[in-house]
């Protein structure tokens, strides 16, 4: 609708609106479309194993591999997530700029999957989507935990009420939970009651701690022996040796919530073996779009944490003397204004060029939101002559693309495979930072 002129007024009005009704009032409309969502379409989830998968990272791309190792067992599954939408053999880019759709879209989409003899869904759950009651009078049978770093906090009203929020679904839900044991806020979900709950790890265990995890019933998973290429990363659970094309450590947490979910419904680890190393790559996740003479990489880090963690990949497998040229900016909307500077302070930390590029301004002024993130840049001493500010995004690719030289490596972040990029006033500009990186690494080519 925001794509109609005449309805873009009338859409913001609605929420200006929606901001002064009382709480009450509008949790309780939310409450509402969820269960009349449901009762409108037969309450789908009952007659479907749903895996809900929630957290502050990785949540799409364990959705991805969940979905391709249930598949590879021969099951029929339905998948949705900010990547797409998933029934059966049939698959759509997710163009909702929303993650989790509303509540009648969801129940919908559940409908949609057992019409089309779908057994499992698997869910990307946000904790915006909790807060609004779109997990409501789902029916989750596993839910899963990735990890949990400061997020959504002016929404949220603080990291305490975010880990709340995201905590529900396993309050709610009391059947198999799915937890990564190494995070820092592990403990906190391990509280919530289950019937079994497996953990994943890439720790060693002492022989207390073994004996501990066993006494209180967790199910462990654990990654050893892992070992990370410019091509992938690789690692052992059990006595079998897991070889993934998919790069970065962070990809062995998201290999281990999917191998861990597909072990509690009995599906055998060897199955696990060949799904997951069948994956080339998780769209606009570390996708290489370009390999040479240089590397051009896209993804959709745009929290602190995920920047470094995908800065830090890089780093550590490109070929020495080489270097990275970032394009990097920051969503607008008002939202998280508190990480511009950090992911300004991160950038000058691994980057040996930084391109600031707009992204999602939404209603914010542009310049305004760089020049947070500039701040935290030039805190870090970042020698000015290798910093670039663009705020046309296609220009800032090419400009990256230009400055790169032989096994470089350009890497494009914030918006990952998103189709949109989100303007004032409702407006939304078709776009694909993968589509526009190939473009214009081909319009340089052809002028060399």
């Amino acid at each position: 609708l925001s794509e109609i002129p005449e309805l873009r007024g009338k859409l913001k009005m609605i929420r200006e609106i929606k901001k002064i009704i009382p709480s009450p009032i509008l949790s309780f409309y939310h409450f509402f479309l969820a269960f009349l969502g449901a009762l409108i379409y037969g309450f789908p989830s009952k007659k479907l194993t749903v895996i809900g998968v929630t957290g502050t990272e990785g949540k799409s791309t364990t959705v991805f591999l969940i979905t391709k190792i249930l598949e590879k067992a021969g099951l029929k599954v339905s998948s949705s997530s900010s990547i797409s939408f998933k029934i059966g053999d049939k698959e759509e880019t997710n163009k909702l700029k929303m993650t989790m759709p509303g509540r009648l879209k969801l129940q919908r989409f559940l409908r949609r999957a057992i019409k089309s003899g779908c057994q499992y869904a698997v869910l990307e759950v946000t904790s915006e989507g909790i807060a609004q009651y779109r997990h409501k009078f789902i029916d989750f049978d596993i839910v899963v935990f990735t990890n949990l770093f400061p997020e959504h906090i002016e929404r949220h009203g603080g990291f305490e009420q975010y880990r709340k929020a995201k905590g529900q679904l396993f309050k709610e839900n009391k059947k198999i939970h799915i937890l990564n044991l190494d995070d820092d806020n592990a403990g906190y979900f391990l509280e919530f009651k289950a019937k079994e709950k497996w953990v994943y790890t890439i720790n060693d265990f002492s022989q207390k701690e073994k004996k501990e995890n066993l006494r209180q019933g967790f199910k462990v998973v654990a990654a050893k022996n892992i070992k990370s290429q410019e091509n992938g990363i690789s690692f052992n659970v059990g006595n079998l040796r897991f070889n993934l094309l998919l790069a970065g450590r962070f990809n062995v947490y998201n290999a281990l919530a999917a191998i861990s979910t597909a072990e509690s419904i009995g599906i055998d680890l060897k199955v696990c073996k060949k799904a997951l190393e069948e994956v080339k790559y998780i769209p606009g996740r570390m996708e290489v779009v370009v390999s040479k003479p240089f590397r051009i990489i896209v993804d959709y880090a745009h929290t602190p944490d995920s920047l470094k963690k995908v800065y830090k990949s890089i780093t550590e497998t490109k070929s020495t003397g080489s270097s990275l040229i970032c394009v990097l900016g920051s969503c607008g909307g008002g939202r998280d204004k508190w990480k511009r500077p950090e992911l300004g302070k991160i950038a000058a930390r691994y980057c040996n060029k930084i391109i600031l590029a707009n992204e999602d301004p939404y209603d914010e002024e542009p310049e305004q939101i760089l020049s947070m993130i500039k701040s935290g840049i030039f805190n870090s001493n970042f020698p000015s002559r290798n910093f670039y500010e663009i705020l046309d995004r296609r220009r800032a690719i090419r400009k990256a693309i230009s400055l790169a030289k032989d096994k470089d490596v350009v890497i494009i972040t914030g918006k990952g495979s998103e189709p949109w990029m989100c303007m004032a006033n409702g407006k939304k500009l078709s776009w694909d930072d993968r589509k526009i990186a190939i473009q214009e690494f081909e319009k340089i080519a052809r002028l060399l």
